[in-house]
């Protein structure tokens, strides 16, 4: 009985961390979604290539300081599984602090990234103008959107995923809005479905500082900015982290850019045919994330309290949950999968060519449930180093695979080096940490 309890108790407390992240990770690539649905109904495949091109420039950007969030969440749960108050309030300025430095810099270089990240992907002429069209006007929401990065890291820490809900819920909105009076009403075109996304991440922000606020009082914390580079404040520790989840994030996005740069030589068609189909990918991941955010919260907790049989069950857990939702996530895709094409796009050609490919995104669930499940885990545990690991394996099977496959299967061996690169991330961080980790 007290092991079937302990075990209702773990699904308990993950699922009350999961299920408003799940919300909030289907709300959040609504967003890109929206962008995509609305062009794609513009008539001409031009601007679904468009935003697919300006789409991945801002997820390589993100993603590279994505470690304002990762970073942030394992430490600030084992500072509350310690019961160290001072070190939560720290966490939030160290991370506030780099966030605002970080959105200054890429302010200041937007022209030179976005030109150069068009010519790395090397679109067609006309879809590259688009694309440095949608990118001027949506760059002006990065400082809102890494804010709301290292805010969503404090807040799953802090054992609490609604206000990350809040946040994506009322963006979401809003950017629906914006998107279908900047266009439709306003005939701005891509132009204005860059400053719809840019308002509504700062309307996000907003949202996010003023639970915040809340958050404060309850904990009854107190903040010393002087704080922020003081030894004890272990900001080495901080920035070590961040590095390694960098690092690891830049394997991460020279897979992503690589295969949308492998779309775009394939031509328009395919490319918006490979973006339809990432919508699908991103979807899912973001559902599989919430379970993520939940690993991470718990084992940051358990483990900074030292309760290693906690900490061990709530793993077994998450696994059996990940797989539960790759079957049913791989089911849904292989039966709806070409209404949800519709949905995205009325282009013949772009529903058509994707419908060749459907098969490879039925297999994503699949192939990358651990994955996402692990990284949470690796990141409450901060153990950012073997994450590294086996982000830097996956990568160098992902482009094993690509070089000899795409000369004889082209799209299809793309889509096969994918799935082997995901698949390879969560059998390494398996065998990691069965192995060696803890």
């Amino acid at each position: 009985m007290k092991g079937h309890r302990l075990n209702t108790d773990i699904n308990r407390s993950i699922l009350k961390l999961a299920l408003p992240a799940i919300l909030t990770n289907v709300a959040t690539p609504l967003m890109s979604m929206v962008d995509t649905a609305v062009v794609g109904h513009l008539g001409d495949t031009v601007y679904l290539a468009a935003i697919a091109v300006g789409g991945s420039i801002f997820n390589m950007l993100y993603w590279v300081l994505n470690f304002l969030r990762t970073g942030t969440s394992g430490l600030t749960a084992q500072a509350r599984g310690r019961g160290d108050t001072s070190a939560v309030a720290t966490l939030l300025l160290q991370a506030m602090f780099i966030a605002l430095a970080a959105s200054v810099l890429l302010l200041t270089l937007q022209t030179l990234v976005c030109r150069g990240m068009i010519l790395f992907l090397s679109p067609e002429p006309e879809t590259a103008v688009c694309a440095d069209i949608y990118f001027s006007a949506a760059i002006w929401g990065a400082p809102a959107v890494l804010g709301t990065y290292a805010l969503s890291g404090w807040f799953i820490g802090n054992q609490d995923t609604r206000p990350i809900l809040l946040m994506a819920v009322i963006s979401n909105l809003v950017n629906i809005a914006l998107n279908l009076t900047m266009v439709y009403v306003l005939g701005m075109g891509v132009t204005g479905v860059g400053f719809a996304t840019a308002v509504s991440q700062w309307i996000g922000l907003v949202i996010g500082l003023i639970y915040m606020v809340g958050l404060n009082r309850r904990l009854s914390l107190k903040y010393y900015p002087r704080d922020i580079f003081k030894p004890h404040a272990r900001i080495g520790r901080f920035f070590k982290l961040n590095f390694d989840i960098f690092l690891r994030t830049l394997c991460l996005v020279a897979v992503t850019l690589w295969f949308t740069r492998s779309g775009a030589v394939l031509g328009d068609t395919t490319l918006a045919a490979n973006a339809v189909l990432m919508q699908l990918f991103m979807l899912f991941s973001f559902f599989m994330d919430g379970f993520a955010y939940a690993g991470e919260a718990l084992s940051g907790l358990y483990y900074g309290a030292g309760n290693k049989r906690l900490l061990y069950s709530t793993i077994k857990a998450l696994l059996t949950w990940g797989v539960i939702l790759s079957i049913v996530g791989s089911a849904l895709y292989f039966i709806f999968g070409e209404a949800i094409f519709t949905i995205l796009t009325d282009r013949a050609d772009v529903i058509a060519t994707a419908l060749d490919y459907r098969l490879w995104i039925v297999a994503v669930p699949l192939c990358g449930f651990m994955a996402f499940i692990w990284d949470g885990v690796f990141i409450g545990l901060t153990l950012t180093r073997y994450m590294l690991l086996s982000m830097a394996i996956a990568t160098a099977i992902y482009f094993g695979v690509y070089f000899i496959a795409t000369p004889t299967m082209g799209n299809h061996g793309l889509w096969l080096a994918f799935t082997a690169y995901l698949a390879t991330r969560g059998l390494a961080q398996h065998l990691i940490y069965r192995y060696t980790a803890i």
